[in-house]
């Protein structure tokens, strides 16, 4: 029998905010890995961000991540790039999780999420994962910040954020990717000029270099012999577009698979009170199985 309003009271809606938790009631967004980070070191980690707008961490990973990536992302890298942004020389390997779990951890990193938590609002996405191998031979990569393509006016708010993890050790003559602190506090039609300070985050493997998308950074030329392999992410805020469309590029048993807060970053969550519904109800729902499905007038 369905549920009356005198079971299940609800609360007086005079405005749209006041619906803010209508679709919500039963997947709130829960507090993401980066919740177990020590406070302090978040803080600092923000204050970085905020004055140059990147951070360094060193460390995140160890060598056998390191060489485990290696192993099974390096079958999959079969293409170079299709235009002098992509690179000529840089192969790039695109819908990772729905092709290799090994680069899950990276996206879903505590310290990387804790800093997101700050930085963004809750439910925030996946706005992009790829795996870049820039070869020998490759020139630097045009100058360009991350959120360029969301037509608002500058200067702004970040609308997202990044992380390259560093594979392979980033040196000033294999590729690392060129930074411009203090840019991402840049106002509308600011370009790059040659005297602007560009700093190359070097770092050893298993760094990751985290940015804010309004940062103006590109990937170094790699005048070495040797590649230089590394991993990015791009988050989004949950009101926005996400570049790659993860729930069309990555299959329902991938979703199924990944940790809660992959699953939540790839769009099975919703902007309250109601972006990225799907047929009127949270899109979660999807990923349940009829076993499982029961109704809850309450969710």
């Amino acid at each position: 029998m369905p549920a009356t309003s005198r079971e299940h009271p609800q609360p007086a809606v005079t405005v749209l905010d006041d619906l803010a938790g209508d679709l919500a009631r039963r997947y709130k967004a829960a507090p993401s890995s980066g919740a177990a980070v020590d406070p302090a070191v978040t803080d600092a980690d923000l204050a970085a961000v905020q004055e140059h707008g990147y951070v360094i961490w060193e460390g995140l990973l160890d060598r056998r991540q390191c060489e485990r990536i290696h192993a099974e992302v390096a079958p999959l890298l079969d293409r170079t790039g299709r235009n002098i942004f992509e690179g000529h020389r840089t192969q790039r390997l695109y819908s990772v999780l729905n092709k290799t779990r090994v680069c899950d951890r990276l996206v879903d990193h505590p310290r990387v999420l804790a800093l997101l938590d700050r930085l963004l609002m809750p439910n925030y996405l996946l706005s992009q994962l790829q795996v870049i191998n820039i070869q020998p031979g490759e020139d630097g990569q045009l100058l360009h910040h991350d959120d360029a393509f969301y037509p608002i006016p500058r200067p702004r708010p970040a609308l997202a954020a990044a992380t390259i993890w560093a594979i392979d050790p980033f040196t000033c003559d294999n590729g690392a990717t060129m930074v411009l602190p203090g840019s991402h506090r840049w106002g509308e039609g600011r370009r790059p000029t040659d005297t602007d300070p560009r700093v190359p985050a070097t770092m050893p493997a298993g760094s990751c270099v985290f940015f804010l998308g309004t940062l103006w950074h590109g990937g170094g030329a790699n005048r070495s012999d040797r590649d230089r392999l590394a991993v990015t992410a791009q988050y989004c805020e949950p009101w926005l577009r996400p570049q790659e469309a993860y729930t069309l590029s990555t299959s329902r048993d991938t979703a199924q698979t990944v940790s809660e807060d992959i699953r939540r970053m790839l769009g099975y969550s919703i902007h309250p009170p109601f972006v990225g519904a799907t047929n009127g109800m949270h899109p979660k729902r999807l990923l349940e199985t009829e076993a499982s499905r029961t109704p809850d007038p309450t969710a």
